[in-house]
């Protein structure tokens, strides 16, 4: 629980850090992070530490990359002071075959399925979906150009997960790991 208002809800965004690039269309979801695309998934954990955004749950698609990704950011959150932050509790993780190649509103759905007692959950999957998503959640705030590999939308209000819908959480925060 990272928030003290129990009304108060916080969706961080993630899109995948940087993978390799494939062959073939073929082996895609098997795709694995690239060295850059690790070393920004620890930054990126390590960023949500320091700022108290450790999720209750995550939902993250099953691709390989998406995969390494939780791992390298829960790696970072775990890290210790001053570069990542307190371990905290340890998060539900739901590996969604959904979040792959999904649509905005279908990740949306997996969000409303969501325990109504979480405060925080991280969603970790592809564009255009997710840098969608967070344009439908903030159409004034989002970005133009999406979410950037291993880029953080963090979207906070005052909603029910299942209530969540559009322009119901502006984006409070953002975080990238390089420029």
């Amino acid at each position: 629980m990272t928030d003290a208002d129990s009304e108060t809800r916080t969706l961080v965004l993630l899109r995948h850090a940087k993978a390799e690039q494939g062959s073939d269309a073929a082996d895609d979801a098997e795709r694995p992070l690239s060295a850059r695309g690790e070393s920004d998934a620890a930054a990126a954990g390590a960023w949500l530490a320091r700022q108290g955004l450790l999720p209750d749950v995550v939902i993250c698609s099953p691709a390989r990359r998406t995969r390494q990704t939780w791992h390298g950011v829960a790696m970072g959150m775990a890290g210790s002071p001053p570069e990542g932050g307190p371990t905290g509790p340890r998060p539900v993780v739901r590996y969604e075959t959904g979040a792959y190649d999904a649509h905005p509103e279908e990740l949306l759905a997996l969000v409303r399925t969501v325990d109504p007692a979480a405060q925080t959950t991280l969603l970790i999957a592809h564009n255009p979906g997710i840098s969608l998503l967070s344009a439908l959640l903030d159409p004034d705030g989002a970005a133009e150009e999406g979410l950037r590999t291993a880029e953080l939308a963090v979207h906070r209000g005052r909603f029910g997960w299942a209530e969540l819908g559009r322009a119901g959480a502006p984006i409070t925060a953002a975080h990238t790991a390089r420029d």
